[in-house]
């Protein structure tokens, strides 16, 4: 019997014939997913509606939204994003391009992508950018299957506080070729002690990874001898970053570092539910490691007529030309985010992102010093040198009950540390950037000590 037909699914009556012919059911199409994990009843959607009952809905919806002052950053941080970077990558030939296979009719989005490319090659110090991965994690897990494949080793060293969410992505990656992951936590200032890498660094290992700052907010002050640790073992080093500091700190490329990876989506715009992301991978070039290295990498080229042009190149580490034998399984990317990101560099140049940075160690440091004034936290909780997030003990009470009290002032406060790293109990990770200033942070002081809100 042909199934009824589908309000949003055209063609389903179809379904029926089209098992039919490849002598199937829906049960064996559905076989590989467990039975715990699939939906045992139809999607509760309504009926169809017309445009203006759907607008108002929508606007009742949205209107539910209540705009937050925030200090929440944990790997994604709400910086100033120039006005002019929406309006542009509003434009078609960015908005609705696929990957550029085709250079003769996508010479813009591949030249903006190759400018972004460049100007995050000098950012890292290292020679080669991809045309970027999904986030931060899975630009991390294709750092470790490359280096896996280069060193001919299965062990990757953590050094140090790493995002738990990035660690659990980097799990996932290792499964299928067998890798394993070898933690060295933060020491009791949140920095990782040199000395227990180094017992832990042999013959086995593929790459030490460490992030500078940590997830932590603190600076890994040690991480050029981290990546001397890992290159006298025979090792590649891997470093994480975020963009907003490199216009002050130094750039992994001129600290040893063989690969970079980071979120770059706060270049980009917002915030907004965790994506999208921007993948920033950068690796040294040579033949062997860049024929390693995953995604898409925009090269320039000159016709035969001697005119400039670019193109995808390499892709012979692509799945659509090596199938299962390819480098990486990456089949579309966030080329829009980069393009994005690379409209919002080229707006700040050098001096206007060192600006950033440096108007981001202000703020945290004021928001450090405002908040030691309030009874009953303990600021920097941490004894060690940051960038714009640091730790805060909460002395009295928890830190639900402060963000609580936060959220009830219009206020988003910090990540609870203890819901997700043991050791860190009534810690909270709070984030100050550019955007922010002294009134916004005396608001927060006072929110906490009973007398603001929003």
């Amino acid at each position: 019997m042909a199934a009824a037909p589908h309000p949003y699914i055209p063609n389903a009556h179809a379904a029926d014939d089209m098992l039919a012919t490849m002598g199937t059911t829906l049960e064996a199409l559905f076989a590989d997913i467990p039975v715990g994990v699939r939906l045992d009843r139809p999607l509760d959607i309504p009926p169809g509606r017309s445009e203006s009952e759907v607008a108002r809905e929508a606007d009742r919806v949205l209107a539910r939204n209540r705009p937050l002052l925030s200090f929440l950053g944990a790997g994604l941080q709400y910086h100033h994003v120039p006005a002019h970077v929406a309006h542009l990558v509003q434009r078609g030939e960015f908005l609705t391009a696929y990957t550029s296979y085709q250079p003769e009719i996508s010479q813009g989005m591949l030249q903006a992508l190759y400018e972004y490319q460049s100007m995050m090659a000098e950012l890292t110090g290292l020679e080669c950018v991809n045309a970027s991965q999904y986030d931060w994690a899975t630009a991390m897990g294709e750092a470790a299957l490359m280096c896996i494949r280069l060193t001919r080793r299965d062990t990757i060293v953590l050094a140090g506080a790493i995002a738990p969410w990035r660690r659990s992505v980097l799990e996932n990656f290792l499964r299928g070729p067998g890798g394993r992951i070898v933690d060295i936590p933060a020491g009791p200032d949140g920095r990782v002690d040199p000395d227990a890498v180094t017992a832990v660094v042999d013959d086995t290992t593929a790459c030490v990874y460490a992030e500078n700052p940590n997830f932590l907010g603190v600076l890994e002050t040690g991480v050029k001898g981290l990546c001397e640790i890992a290159h006298d073992a025979g090792a590649k080093f891997v470093a994480g970053v975020d963009p907003w500091t490199l216009g002050v700190l130094e750039a992994p490329g001129a600290y040893g570092a063989d690969v970079a990876v980071g979120e770059g989506a706060s270049l980009a715009g917002p915030p907004s539910f965790g994506g999208p992301g921007l993948g920033i991978f950068a690796c040294r070039f040579d033949r062997k490691t860049i024929r390693q290295a995953p995604g898409r990498f925009v090269g320039r080229a000159e016709t035969s007529d001697g005119k400039l042009g670019y193109v995808l190149t390499l892709q012979a580490r692509e799945q659509a030309i090596r199938r299962d034998k390819a480098t990486s399984n990456i089949c579309s990317n966030e080329a829009l985010v980069a393009v994005a990101a690379g409209i919002t560099l080229a707006s700040l140049g050098p001096a206007g992102l060192r600006e950033a940075g440096e108007a981001c160690m202000r703020n945290a440091r004021y928001l450090a010093r405002r908040l030691g004034e309030v009874d009953g936290l303990s600021v920097p909780h941490l004894d060690a040198p940051y960038f714009n997030e640091l730790t805060v003990r909460v002395e009295d009470g928890t830190v639900t009950d402060l963000n609580h009290r936060l959220l009830s002032a219009g206020i988003m406060g910090g990540l609870d540390l203890g819901a997700h790293l043991d050791g860190l109990d009534n810690v909270a990770l709070l984030c100050a950037t550019e955007r922010h200033t002294t009134e916004d942070i005396d608001l927060l002081v006072d929110s906490i000590s009973g007398g603001g809100g929003r």
